[in-house]
């Protein structure tokens, strides 16, 4: 019971189901009925659905066909009425059928017209794209025509930013024409040659600047030397109110008002020549010399092509190589002045252009790398400088050489360099130069000293005395009262070499300009220098001449008084140095003149000279004595030679009247002692074997004579009896033998009142010896007289106590 319940429920739910399915198929459109239908299938009961759908279809069929014959008749009459409209549509159809065939008959010249209308609208549509398409080609194709004409001009900076718009601009809009990818193509190799020729511009560049850059550095040299005339006239003519420019604008020399991210030109690079300009004339700029466009272009386009490294490594390279060739010096640098100047000019004119790069680029050059050429720069100048320097011997030379070189580092040091190493060097150089000043001032010295008269200078006007006094100072109140003529006592060396003096002192200054020394420094160097002048040259000069050969007393006694008189004008160079260097002598540490040293030492020597030159003198006369020494007769005269010898120290002596008095009775005394000394020689002298006392009494007027001449006083001066003391040797010793004294002799000697003190026992038995021999031999008869015989024996006693003598003083 409950079963069939059941199933009837089932049932119940199932019709119910398939009610709700056919309304959803009725009402749904037939695109979503899938979801519907399979729900059906998805049940066990399609069968019974199958049979209900065949129900519905009935059922809608039933109403269908009812409604069709509510309708019928009014169906009917639609036919009818339908029927009666085809017979009208076929005359409309004819109708129409005529006028198309009509239309078309009529139309064709149309449609041919619409058809060549149809062809132009077509050409023009195509030649619209055309030009449209052609304008985007255009630009590109001027473009790469302008990139060729720039590069043909050479206007290499301006054809890269061409190809840089060209290849990111232009060519993308039309990429995909293939004369477009031909230009693609062609870019990188465009950028090489660009590249290619902008270093070869560069490279002609460099040579350029290397082949000129003596004019640059000349140019450079000249507006310094400008500035520096400049600078002393304003501080000679200060003017109030002046404004200066500074140093560094004075020396520019190239244009700084540039870009330093821009090329500055696109004209053809290189050196401009210019021509000597007049001195009074504007020295031209480096603007007017150089032109720097193709460094900056290339700086530039390796910039954009991003290899500025590979440009700059390139650029120092080659600059060092330059480097090293300016600063090869010439063999021949030192023969003339232009050598060393073209050699500075050079140095200069390459780091002027260093320079102007550094500040007008940023980073091709810095500092460290100039820093670094100039230390190299520098050391292989002032080596160049040292070796080819020592070869000057001109002093002129080597002072213009001086002037260059401080004109070279001022100029340098305007832009930046440090040159103190130039100045030291300076100060070797200046001992160089006064080595050559020493031998040219040798030379001069000579030729003064060889050319003198050795004469007191002879004036017959005031106007000549105010001369010879401008020349050198000298003041005698007693020569100014005498009239004219009348002589200076000094010959014409002195004033000459007074005034060489002088100008070597002139000389020594000019050095020291510019040096950046102090007054002290340019004070020790003038008297240092001085020194050496005095000390060495001069007194070498002096002594030259004093030792020549063919010297005489009158050169020698001219010498003396000159020495004197020059050294009395010590004090007056003293005085000139400190005028021109404006340092006290009382300075600290200030160097004082040897000039008196050096005079004395001259005059000793000549004084020496003459002391000698007399003695030879004497010498010569001697060697024109010719005594018999066996000779029996009496003389009653002095002999001829030494009659001629005392009249030769007579006018000797007189011209000693202007030598200092010591001097000349120093002279006198020598000449005398020699002369006593030369005469006891020749008396004593191992040829006189024998002599008689006819020959002593002989030789005893000559030595009467020598003491007449030193009684007469041929020298003032001298106390009473000194001179003669020359000759109290001889004196006592021939008054032994010729008054035959000897008992008084042999009593008396060793006692200090001895009559015949200075006679030696020696040289009297020597002389004794000599009669005895004679004695013996003249007279072969004079052992059978009796006086002879004694006289002999007493000699023989005599010789006998003076041995005795000797031997006793001996032991």
């Amino acid at each position: 019971m409950e079963r069939g319940k059941m199933a009837e429920a089932e049932s119940l739910e199932t019709a119910a189901e398939h009610e709700r399915i056919l309304r959803e198929i009725e009402s749904t459109d037939t695109a979503c009925i899938g979801p519907t239908l399979r729900s059906v299938y998805d049940g066990e009961e399609h069968g019974r659905f199958m049979e209900k759908l065949e129900t519905r279809i009935r059922n809608h069929d039933r109403e269908i066909e009812k409604m069709c014959n509510f309708h019928y008749q009014g169906f009917v009459d639609s036919i009818t009425e339908l029927l009666k409209v085809r017979g009208e549509a076929q005359k409309l159809k004819n109708q129409v059928t005529d006028t198309n065939r009509k239309l078309q008959h009529e139309g064709k010249e149309l449609v041919i017209a619409m058809e060549e209308l149809k062809q132009c609208r077509l050409q023009q549509r195509n030649i619209s794209a055309t030009v449209d398409k052609l304008m985007l080609c255009l630009p590109v194709l001027e473009m790469y025509s302008k990139l060729r004409d720039q590069m043909k001009t050479k206007r290499h900076y301006p054809a890269l930013k061409t190809l840089e718009h060209l290849e990111h601009t232009y060519l993308p809009q039309v990429s995909h024409y293939r004369f477009c990818k031909v230009m693609v193509d062609n870019i990188p190799k465009l950028r090489e040659e660009i590249k290619d020729v902008s270093m070869s511009d560069l490279k002609d560049f460099l040579e350029s600047i290397r082949k000129h850059s003596d004019k640059i550095g000349e140019t450079a040299m000249k507006q310094a030397q400008q500035q520096r005339n400049l600078d002393n006239i304003v501080l000679q003519q200060p003017r109030i109110g002046s404004k200066r420019k500074s140093k560094k604008d004075a020396y520019t020399i190239f244009d700084t008002d540039i870009e330093s991210t821009s090329p500055k030109s696109e004209q053809d690079s290189g050196i401009l020549d210019v021509e000597d300009e007049e001195d009074d004339e504007e020295v031209p700029g480096a603007q007017d010399l150089v032109d720097f466009s193709p460094v900056y272009r290339c700086l530039h386009i390796y910039s954009v092509l991003g290899a500025r490294e590979t440009f700059e490594n390139y650029y120092r390279k080659q600059r060092r190589k330059q480097a090293r060739l300016v600063l090869q010096p010439p063999s021949n640098m030192h023969e003339t002045l232009d050598g060393y100047r073209k050699y500075f000019n050079q140095i200069v004119g390459f780091f002027v252009v260093e320079d102007h790069i550094l500040h007008t680029t940023q980073g091709l050059v810095n500092r460290a790398y100039i820093d670094e050429l100039w230390e190299m720069a520098l050391s292989k100048t002032i080596a160049a400088l040292r070796t080819h320097s020592s070869y000057c011997s001109d002093p002129n030379l080597v002072l213009d050489l001086k002037n260059l070189i401080v004109l070279f580092a001022d100029t340098l040091q305007v832009y930046g360099f440090p040159v103190n190493q130039l100045f030291d060097m300076l100060l070797e150089i200046r001992d160089q130069y006064s080595e050559t000043l020493l031998k040219k001032w040798a030379g001069i010295f000579r030729n003064i000293l060889d050319s003198d008269n050795y004469s007191p200078i002879p004036v017959t006007s005031e106007e000549m005395y105010k001369k010879v006094v401008g020349q050198f100072p000298f003041q005698d109140t007693e020569l100014e009262k005498q009239p004219f003529p009348k002589k200076f006592p000094f010959s014409e060396f002195v004033p000459k070499v007074y005034n060489q003096i002088k100008e070597f002192i002139y000389a020594c200054l000019k050095f020291s300009e510019d040096l950046h020394l102090s007054s002290t420094e340019v004070d020790d160097m003038i008297r240092k220098s001085t020194n050496l002048l005095l000390t060495r040259t001069l007194s070498n000069s002096l002594q030259n001449v004093i030792k020549r050969k063919n010297i005489g007393l009158t050169e020698l006694v001219q010498i003396i008084i000159n020495t004197t008189h020059l050294e009395k004008s010590c004090k007056y160079l003293e005085e000139f140095i400190t005028n021109i260097t404006n340092v006290l002598p009382e300075t600290v540490h200030t160097t004082k003149l040897y000039g008196t040293t050096t005079f004395k030492d001259a005059r000793h020597a000549a004084e020496e000279e003459i002391y000698t030159n007399l003695n030879q003198k004497i010498d010569q006369f001697l060697q024109l004595a010719d005594y018999d020494w066996m000779t029996g007769d009496l003389g009653n005269k002095a002999s001829d030679y030494l009659v001629d010898l005392i009249a030769f120290l007579r006018s000797t002596f007189a011209v000693f009247t202007h030598l200092p008095g010591k001097v000349a009775q120093t002279a006198c005394m020598s000449a005398c002692k020699h002369l006593a000394t030369s005469l006891m020689q020749l008396l004593l002298e191992a040829e006189v074997r024998q002599l008689t006392l006819g020959a002593l009494q002989q030789f005893n007027l000559d030595v009467r004579e020598c003491e007449q001449f030193a009684r007469s006083g041929p020298v003032p001066g001298f106390q009473e009896d000194t001179l003669q003391l020359a000759f109290i040797d001889l004196r006592q010793l021939l008054d032994l033998f010729i008054q035959w004294d000897w008992s008084t002799y042999l009593a008396d000697y060793g006692q200090p009142n001895c009559k015949y003190l200075r006679v030696n026992p020696v040289t009297a038995l020597t002389l004794l010896e000599k009669m005895k021999d004679t004695s013996r031999k003249n007279n072969m008869f004079a052992q059978f007289r009796k006086n002879e015989r004694d006289k002999q024996k007493l000699i023989d006693t005599v010789a006998k106590q003076l041995r005795g003598l000797i031997s006793s003083h001996h032991s």
